[in-house]
């Protein structure tokens, strides 16, 4: 009975699956098409409580579930067939998996017996992702198998995770079933309510777990020269509650691209440029005590300060224990939301106000920048403080030198953007693809700045962002080839040309027009604001192609940092 019955129990198992996943928190599923995985894709198909995203490409698919993933805040499921379809997840799973984004990977693979014996599309997938995933393999679908087993399995794999999960579901064929409405009755009788509830079969409790100083601890803590650093934070973990705890205690906020406040006016945003400066160098050396909230600072300048300064009192506070510190600092870590560790009660530091000429500084860079970026030749940093003006929108700056370019030179302004980055494993693949999932969460105005390799390294998602529907704009800087290299120390201009730049020739109009997306190329400010004026309001996807010299952002930078020095 059960061989006749393989197909539908199969389905009956991904519909399980599926379901369970639904009230777990999962809003979205990811599919690519394969028949190994042909279960899981009909239960996906039927399933009414999660939204379904097709794409053609295993590796673009993972970056799209983890951009829905970050804008969402919830689990994402990822279904793929057997085989190197599942390998192909592997980038967006490390990068998840750095990034604490919770995907959930449900792939379709053969039977034991086809398993290391020539089967066709057959390779070994537990343990696929190695330790960037929480495994969980399931066996065959069997009757002998109760399916309250298969959900525990479930709930407690999923509940309370941050990160990755790898679901491996092992399918006999027939994987088309004949009868979709096969008698389970018997089977299912065991699960009770759960047939008539939205809740999961076994409900966990949210793992709560808040540190948090004493009184006199705080109070020790804030006497003396202080600073508080903000690397990486979310735009849902209310950062601006940092900028009222820093104007209570009289300290001053030194401010990362990712930490949501790298544009606040409350903020001193330019540190990594002022860190060029002797004059706030030999300021911040006075700084005693720093509070640092979140984690994975992109300015090495910044990076060091941290790193060289002879602190009495480090604290930083993470939600979740993990070390984020590569110089290794003894320090005393508090795992806490920002929000409850704000609201604690803080006394003013006894050294308020210490570094308000700092404030000072940081407006004449703000100043300098306005003279020499926004009035000064065209180029990539003018193109993308142009973009950081626009407020009410999600901004996804891409890795490598446009990420830089917005931590050295973004401008103040009264509001700035949602940002996001992939800045786990910092690499520039499926950058595109991550764009588009933030983009599809909610349909609010999205850009992409992302560099000219970045984008051939993900040119199949230009297929998702064909189907965007609400405003996405993607701003490609060329500058034909990795010219971050530039700012490195390569031997010579022969091997940096050679065996690092890579210049390709490439430019991207012809496949705008192969995805059939709104193209536009710019040589000048004035034609790219009022191109990106019309493109950031229009209901669909455009392509903006900005075309610069291989030096000219690396000249620029070069420029500006011998001014600061010299001021």
């Amino acid at each position: 009975m059960q061989i006749e019955k393989t197909a539908e129990l199969n389905l009956l198992w991904g519909s399980l699956i599926l379901e369970e996943l639904a009230r777990l928190g999962v809003q979205h599923v990811c599919m690519a098409p394969g028949s190994r995985s042909t279960p899981l894709t009909l239960a996906a198909a039927k399933q009414s409580k999660l939204k379904q995203h097709l794409h053609f490409d295993e590796r673009g698919l993972g970056f799209l579930a983890l951009g829905l993933a970050k804008a969402s805040q919830a689990p994402v499921a990822i279904i793929t067939t057997s085989g190197t379809a599942v390998a192909n997840l592997y980038p967006a799973i490390v990068e998840a998996w750095l990034t604490h984004v919770p995907l959930i990977v449900l792939s379709g693979d053969r039977p034991p017996e086809l398993l290391d014996c020539g089967a066709n599309q057959a390779i070994v997938q537990p343990a696929m992702f190695a330790n960037y995933a929480k495994q969980i393999n399931l066996p065959t679908p069997d009757l002998n198998l109760r399916p309250e087993a298969l959900l525990t399995t479930l709930d407690d794999a999923v509940s309370n995770q941050i990160q990755p999960v790898h679901i491996n579901c092992m399918y006999r064929e027939p994987l088309y079933p004949s009868c979709m409405s096969s008698d389970f009755s018997e089977y299912l009788s065991s699960l009770g309510n759960w047939q008539h509830t939205a809740h999961p079969y076994c409900q966990y409790a949210k793992a709560h777990v808040e540190s948090a100083p004493t009184t006199d601890a705080l109070a020790r803590f804030v006497h003396g020269k202080g600073v508080i650093v903000v690397g990486t934070l979310s735009p849902h973990e209310q950062p601006e509650l940092i900028i009222e705890l820093a104007q209570k205690l009289g300290w001053p906020v030194l401010t990362d691209a990712q930490s949501q406040l790298r544009q606040h006016g409350g903020a001193i945003n330019n540190i990594d440029q002022l860190l060029h400066q002797p004059k706030a160098i030999a300021l911040l050396s006075q700084a005693e005590k720093v509070l640092v909230f979140g984690g994975r600072l992109l300015s090495k300048r910044l990076i060091s300060f941290l790193a060289e300064q002879r602190w009495k009192s480090y604290w930083q506070v993470l939600p979740h224990q993990q070390r984020l510190d590569p110089s290794h600092s003894a320090k005393q870590v508090w795992l806490s939301s920002l929000s409850t560790f704000a609201a604690l009660p803080w006394p003013r530091s006894s050294e308020a106000n210490w570094a308000t000429a700092l404030i000072e500084q940081n407006d004449k860079l703000a100043l300098l920048f306005e003279q020499q970026i926004d009035q000064g030749e065209f180029g990539e940093a003018q193109v993308l403080r142009s973009i950081a003006y626009q407020t009410d929108q999600q901004l996804f700056i891409g890795n490598s030198l446009p990420v830089r370019l917005y931590d050295m030179f973004a401008p103040i302004t009264a509001n700035s953007a949602s940002i996001f980055t992939n800045r786990g494993a910092s690499g520039i693949d499926g950058l595109l693809a991550t764009a588009c999932g933030i983009a599809a969460h909610k349909k609010l105005p999205t850009t992409l700045v992302i560099g000219d390799i970045s984008q051939l390294h993900d040119l199949n998602s230009l297929a998702i962002a064909a189907k965007s529907s609400g405003p996405m704009v993607i701003v490609i800087l060329n500058n034909d080839g990795g010219n971050i290299f530039n700012l490195l120390p390569v031997p010579d201009e022969k091997l940096r040309s050679n065996y690092y730049r890579l210049a390709h020739g490439f430019e991207f109009g012809y496949a705008a027009a192969m995805f059939g997306i709104t193209y536009n190329r710019c040589d000048d400010i004035v034609g790219f604001n009022e191109i990106y004026r019309d493109a950031i309001s229009f209901d669909g996807p455009s392509i903006i192609e900005v075309c610069v010299a291989q030096d000219q952002a690396s000249n620029q930078i070069a420029q500006i940092a011998t001014w600061i020095k010299q001021s």
